[in-house]
């Protein structure tokens, strides 16, 4: 039987600047799926979003591969990524305005 988890990453959080989500282990999975929803923005508040993966859930690079994302008016915006490694988060910028956000990491084994 395949395993499925979504984990959410952020909740209602209001993002300005530089940031990064919280890691998530995920070396058991073989599939990932990222989910961006913009609850709220600033004026015309930007968010920029880019993978990425760690071999122990403390150091960083972006996945290689990948694009930014860019989330301007959207409301939810969703794209796949593979050959991924243990740990994987999102690293971004938020315009001052702030963006409010919920961030979910879908993965099926």
């Amino acid at each position: 039987m395949r395993q499925s988890h979504t984990g959410v990453l952020e909740r209602n959080t209001t993002l300005t600047g530089e940031f990064a989500t919280e890691p998530m282990e995920t070396a058991w999975a073989t599939e990932a799926r990222w989910f961006v929803q913009v609850l709220d923005t600033g004026t015309d508040a930007e968010l920029e979003v880019i993978t990425q993966v760690s071999p122990d859930g403390l150091t960083w690079c972006d996945l290689e591969g990948d694009t930014v994302h860019h989330t301007a008016g959207q409301e939810l915006t969703s794209w796949a990524i593979t050959g991924f490694g243990g740990w994987l988060r999102l690293r971004g910028r938020a315009d001052e305005g702030g963006v409010k956000v919920r961030i979910y990491l879908a993965l099926k084994e």
